[in-house]
């Protein structure tokens, strides 16, 4: 491992502000880093499709190991704002920003940890297993980049999503279903000073629905949220309209249903008791995963850090990311440590150690597969 390039690299791709849907400069750096290293590289048209200015880029490296799995590498390229006008400050081997900008390292130091890890292996000459890395955009907004991609554009049996922070090598083995929720509440407006009494509080409607709801950590696996509330036109008129956006996440996908349920009968009940009208839309985000020590997605990883000299920690995680969307189209995959902190806020930080290591987890993950 070379971690004076590895340090290179990921300052680099610092520099390259990448909010979503504007990856393009990052698109064409991993694309040519890529190609030296001797993957035939393409991007698709996922660009097109979210409204952005670059697709996802999809490598592969043919392998001729004996036995060997194929595996792919995944990291999205975008990054949470804002990153612009980024300083950067090392000190005692800890990479973070100056404060006034997100760092990055989420993805970032994912990124370079694969390409350091992977040129590492490579360099060695040892034989391999089939790679194939992704590299895809709009991850921030939605997961919208992985939603987008052609299945069959993967060719791997496993599949590694490097966007997990510290510690490295943790192991993300279960992620909930997410259900976003969106009502819009119907009063009747009227003049807040004359005659209140002829209208119909549709934020009133709302806030009765949320006092009664079951909210915030409900359970070891299950979670929900109020973040948005919209409504009103001035403060003399009584509100005809409020727009409630929501959310609940599980991992368990019974008690997701149920919660949701819940969530719509007190709208619809506290709605309908002052005389609104509650409409109640849930959309699926992404559904869970879930694998335990057994699976063989698993006991790759766990063996890539025994091999390091890292006992991995599985964890169970609370957010989606594109392992969730992989999982859902039949491609087992979890998501790695790569060890950035405190990740979109301006505290993001990431020691050069860790990212060394995690680069050193890419290229045992590959000796592993390859069965060396």
């Amino acid at each position: 491992m070379d971690r004076e390039r590895i340090k290179k690299t990921f300052l680099d791709l610092l520099a390259i502000n990448s909010p979503s849907k504007k990856e393009r400069k990052i698109a064409d750096y991993v694309k040519l880093q890529l190609a030296e290293m001797g993957f035939v590289v393409e991007e698709d048209n996922a660009g097109v499709k979210i409204g952005g200015d670059a697709g996802n880029v999809i490598a592969f490296k043919k392998g001729a190991a004996p036995n060997s799995r194929a595996i792919f590498l995944c990291c999205h390229m975008d990054t949470v704002e804002p990153t612009d006008r980024l300083n950067v400050r090392i000190e005692d081997g800890v990479v973070r920003s100056d404060g006034s900008a997100i760092l990055g390292a989420d993805n970032k130091a994912g990124i370079a940890a694969v390409i350091e890890g992977v040129g590492s292996f490579l360099s060695t000459g040892a034989p391999h297993g089939d790679i194939q890395v992704l590299f895809d955009v709009g991850e921030e907004i939605g997961l919208l980049g992985a939603k987008s991609l052609d299945r069959s554009k993967i060719k791997a049996e496993f599949g590694y999503v490097l966007d997990s922070g510290a510690p490295v090598a943790g192991i993300v083995v279960s992620a909930p279903s997410h259900d976003t929720i969106i009502v819009e509440i119907e009063g009747r407006a009227a003049h807040a000073g004359i005659e209140p009494e002829k209208g119909v509080n549709a934020i009133v409607a709302a806030s009765n629905a949320i006092s009664k709801m079951k909210l915030g950590r409900i359970d070891f696996e299950t979670t929900a949220n109020v973040g948005v509330i919209e409504g009103g036109k001035a403060r003399n008129i009584v509100p005809d309209r409020c727009i409630v956006k929501a959310e609940a996440r599980s991992r368990n996908e019974q008690k997701l249903v149920e919660q949701v349920e819940h969530m719509r009968l007190m709208f619809e009940q506290e709605a309908s008791q002052i005389g609104a009208r509650a409409t109640f839309q849930a959309i699926r985000e992404y559904s869970a995963f879930r694998f335990t020590i057994e699976d063989e997605v698993v006991k790759l990883a766990v063996e890539a850090a025994h091999r390091i000299g890292i006992e991995p920690e599985l964890q169970d995680g609370g957010g989606g990311s594109d392992a969730n969307i992989f999982n859902a189209v039949g491609i087992p995959s979890v998501l790695l440590g790569v060890g950035y902190r405190d990740p979109h806020t301006p505290a993001e930080s990431i020691r050069l150690d860790d990212l060394a290591k995690a680069a050193d987890l890419v290229a045992a993950l590959i000796a592993v597969a390859a069965g060396k």
